[in-house]
């Protein structure tokens, strides 16, 4: 039986077009759907938007547009700037989805019958920006530590789901689930926290009406993140998908990890669904040094990313320049630095050099012992851990160790069609390797050197009599 791979993005809010932030996680989400795809896995992909809540209302009357019809006009711009990206996910849910909101009101529903939620009066601390809850000790001169903006006080007749319940079921699942909060650090963090204790969790307004309403008092809007948190589950309640659950990886920025790993499961545990499998918080880009954040001016979106080297060095430079789960700092001169010293010195360099003398003297089969140097084990020990700078790192030691055999062997000058063959089958593993990362360059290896792009082709010796022609230039130097 195939194995499954369910891998999911937060849904983002479309307040505005998508920048860097959200590309990041969006192509990271790609970058391990392909490669699981690679190993054979049955793979769903889910990306889509988050809708409903304050501050979605807020936004579009400041447009002067309903919040349905400002909503409906943003989506296409996120699904053209994945389309831009490469991005290959099988199913874009919007929390406006009927689907989706029957099953929030499902869980709801079971949650309240399980006297997990109760009536209460909530007044506190309040950030429409972040849909988020604040204690006085989070706050940062009054204000919100993320937006940096005056805080308002709430009061109002809520509903409170009853979170201080789960503290010790958690704390056992955290232990008996170690890579269930990654990487590592975040885990200490977020332990640390529920060992201090957690308050009941209020999860429903009246003041604003965009929102699903309560199935057990439609007076009530459920909190955004009851609603939203639902959508990776929602998904797989479609005939045929029931299969993918549980998540195998929720991908999130850092921001949102005590949402994911505290109220999350949480609510499964209430509601008797089984857990995701492991949440992943990687780090924040900044520009300047300064967090990138849209209410902030602080942006660089999709087109901009693009139009510096092209989509696949884009995608290179993200996660090559930086460790994932680590924050990152982002720089045009870096990018094209990738660009032109590793992407088009070494790999263009190569492609092109090699398809050249072949197209000249052909090849001639035999072993290919530079096969040997490639640690392809290490790899794909680096794919579970999704360490992507190593396995660039790796991939492209490989890529210096072929430019090296080059120089050495001469083959301009010797004409040796066995040479030549051992570096076009080389090229072939680098390609396949690469695919994750950029695909566009490594479909066009494929279809130059005429092989497939699966894993096993690695150790398929490429075909000799394959027409390799010198090809178009990979990579144009900026």
């Amino acid at each position: 039986m195939t194995r499954k791979f369910y891998i999911t993005t937060p849904i983002y809010y479309p307040n505005d077009i998508p920048h860097i932030g959200h590309a990041y996680t969006t192509i990271a989400a790609d970058v391990l759907a392909r490669w699981n795809k690679l190993i054979g896995k049955d793979v769903f992909f889910l990306t889509g938007t988050d809708e409903h809540g304050k501050k979605m209302e807020n936004i579009a009357k400041e447009n002067k547009k309903g919040t349905k019809e400002f909503v409906d006009e943003l989506i296409p711009k996120f699904k053209d700037a994945w389309k831009k990206l490469n991005i290959d996910y099988n199913f874009f849910i919007r929390t406006t989805d009927l689907a989706h909101e029957k099953v929030v009101k499902e869980v709801l529903k079971k949650v309240y019958d399980n006297k997990d939620i109760y009536l209460g009066q909530y007044e506190g601390y309040y950030c429409t920006g972040c849909e988020a809850y604040y204690t006085e000790k989070d706050l940062v001169g009054g204000c919100c530590p993320i937006h940096k903006r005056k805080i308002e006080l709430l009061k109002e007749e809520s509903y409170f789901f009853k979170l201080s319940k789960y503290q010790k079921k958690l704390l056992d699942f955290y232990e008996k689930n170690p890579e269930f909060i990654l990487p590592k650090n975040r885990s200490k963090e977020i332990i640390n926290r529920v060992k201090e204790g957690l308050n009941d969790l209020s999860i429903s307004r009246t003041s604003f009406d965009w929102g699903i309403k309560l199935p057990f008092n439609e007076k009530h809007i459920a909190y955004v993140w009851f609603d939203a948190l639902l959508n990776y589950y929602s998904a797989t309640r479609v005939k045929g998908k029931e299969k993918f659950w549980p998540a195998d990886l929720h991908l999130i920025g850092k921001d949102i990890i005590w949402f994911h790993t505290v109220y999350w499961p949480a609510m499964l545990m209430s509601a008797g669904i089984e857990l995701p499998k492991t949440v992943f918080a990687h780090g924040w880009w900044t520009f300047n040094n300064e967090k990138i954040s849209k209410s902030r001016g602080k942006v660089i979106n999709v087109d901009e990313l693009i139009s510096i080297a092209g989509v696949d060095s884009a995608r290179y430079f993200l996660f090559r320049n930086t460790v994932f789960g680590e924050d990152g700092d982002f720089s045009e001169q870096a990018l094209i630095d990738r660009h032109n010293n590793e992407l088009a010195n070494k790999l263009g360099n190569l492609v092109s050099r090699v398809s050249s003398l072949i197209e000249k003297n052909g090849i001639e089969k035999c072993e290919n012992k530079l096969l040997k140097k490639l640690r392809l084990k290490e790899i794909e020990k680096l794919f579970d851990s999704f360490e992507f700078d190593k396995i660039l790192n790796e991939i492209f030691a490989f890529v210096d160790i072929c430019n090296e055999y080059v120089q050495n062997k001469k083959p301009w000058e010797t004409k040796d069609k066995k040479v030549l063959y051992e570096l076009a089958d080389s090229i072939k593993a680098i390609a396949i390797l690469l695919y994750p990362f950029i695909p566009s360059t490594s479909e066009n290896i494929a279809k130059q050197f005429c092989f497939e792009i699966k894993l096993e082709s690695i150790k398929k010796p490429l075909n000799e009599k394959s027409k390799i022609i010198k090809g178009d230039i990979l990579f144009t130097k900026i």
